[in-house]
């Protein structure tokens, strides 16, 4: 493998000089070199198909390369605890060289992508965390009787649910429609004039689909990975084009309860033709229920007055990791120190697949309570943006680099 040999990211900053970026206010290298032509790598156009296996089986070799050549370096005065891009390193790292691309390295280091990671990562999160606690009460059902608090409770929990995956929801819509700073991945192009490339677009997201399941999964401790791949897929391409139901023939969703049923799928299920069937996450955008129309614009957009709740998606979705813990917030091993991440599935589990419950090293997710006031809509609808976190360019670059050495180990 290219990565075996010595690739010299020592010199990363070799061939270049400095200046000073008065916009950032901080120094900034620039390359004297030539662009290299990244579209002249040869990338398959076809989305991938049937199983997409990562490394898992990481040795103590391979960690000390990884720590040594592409691990983010703390900045002074930085705190030494786990970040998001922390995370998508180690994914980019395991991931088969036949599934990643240049425009799927830079898409994932995009601030809408990062807040599209981190609501994905928050909503599964919860989503295991109510399908055990439901699992439980249906146990205690067979002993207890069940009251009308059982339904006011479970009625939050799938209120909850619902909410969390319009956050994830409006992110992806955002992705779709080529908006913002994902313009120049639309399918019709930036000014969205040019035919459409379907099939370049189908690789993009179902790529970005099966590495965002990998960092979900990194990111809340290796547990449950079916289960977070069935839930996944399901919310985005609906039963009926849940491929990887197709492959497991799990049934979960038969073997569900009402009660299960109804907390852990919610109110917002459309049932149509195959051909007009939408996404559960879409049919979230267009559900009849009550939603507060500023969680539309969480993390891009500034809003007053917001609630207690609203404040806890947007850190969860926009603010720095350092600052999580302050704010009681909890997007799985996020925000830890740096010693809680691991780097091979052998040091948590013998195998990721038929994990389904382990001792988790994160606290519970807690929502705060929804507001029982209903908000009317302004005369007008703020338009202020947010201050945007920026993605490190840095590490954009080196996985760049390592993914033209791995398809070009000999040079052009």
């Amino acid at each position: 493998m290219a990565d075996d040999e010595d690739e010299g990211f020592g010199g990363m900053y070799e061939d270049g000089h400095w200046v000073w970026d008065e916009e950032a206010e901080k120094l900034t290298f620039v390359s004297d070199l030539p662009p290299k032509p990244v579209e002249a790598i040869h990338i398959p156009i076809k989305a991938p198909t049937g199983t997409v296996e990562f490394r898992d089986d990481v040795d103590l070799i391979e960690q000390i390369r990884f720590r040594r050549r592409y691990q983010r370096k703390l900045k002074p005065g930085q705190p030494d605890i786990i970040t998001l891009q922390d995370v998508k390193d180690i994914a980019l790292y395991t991931a088969p060289v036949n599934i990643l691309s240049p425009m799927l390295i830079n898409m994932l280091h995009l601030p809408t992508t990062e807040r599209f990671i981190r609501a994905l990562i928050l909503f599964c999160q919860y989503y295991l965390q109510i399908s055990e606690e439901m699992a439980l009460r249906i146990l205690e059902l067979e002993t207890k009787i069940r009251t009308k608090q059982c339904e006011i409770l479970e009625g939050e929990f799938r209120e909850n649910l619902s909410d969390l995956r319009l956050l994830v929801a409006k992110e992806y819509s955002t992705m779709l429609i080529g908006g913002g700073d994902m313009r120049k991945f639309h399918h019709m192009g930036p000014e969205k004039k040019r035919r459409s490339l379907s099939d370049k677009d189908a690789r993009l997201f179902e790529t970005l689909l099966r590495m965002c399941v990998q960092i979900v999964w990194l990111a809340l401790g290796r547990v449950s990975f079916n289960q977070i791949e069935l839930e996944v897929n399901r919310v985005f391409k609906s039963e009926i084009f849940n491929a990887v139901e197709h492959n497991l023939h799990t049934n979960y969703i038969a073997k569900m309860t009402k009660e299960e049923h109804s907390v852990l799928l919610g109110h917002c299920v459309r049932k149509d033709k195959k051909l007009n069937t939408r996404s559960p996450l879409m049919n979230e955008v267009f559900c009849h229920r009550e939603i507060d129309y500023r969680m539309m614009g969480i993390g891009v957009i500034k809003c007053s007055q917001m609630s207690p709740r609203l404040h806890y998606m947007k850190g969860a979705v926009a603010s720095s990791e350092e600052t999580l813990s302050q704010l009681g917030i909890v997007i799985g091993i996020v925000g830890l120190p740096r010693s809680a991440q691991s780097y091979s599935s052998k040091s948590s589990s013998s195998n990721k697949k038929s994990q389904l419950v382990a001792q988790r090293i994160y606290p519970e997710v807690v929502l705060p309570r929804k507001e029982s006031r209903i908000l009317e809509f302004p005369p007008s609808f703020p338009d202020d943006p947010e201050d945007v976190r920026p993605c490190s360019e840095t590490q954009r670059r080196r996985w760049q680099n390592r993914l033209l050495k791995l398809l070009h180990p000999h040079g052009r």
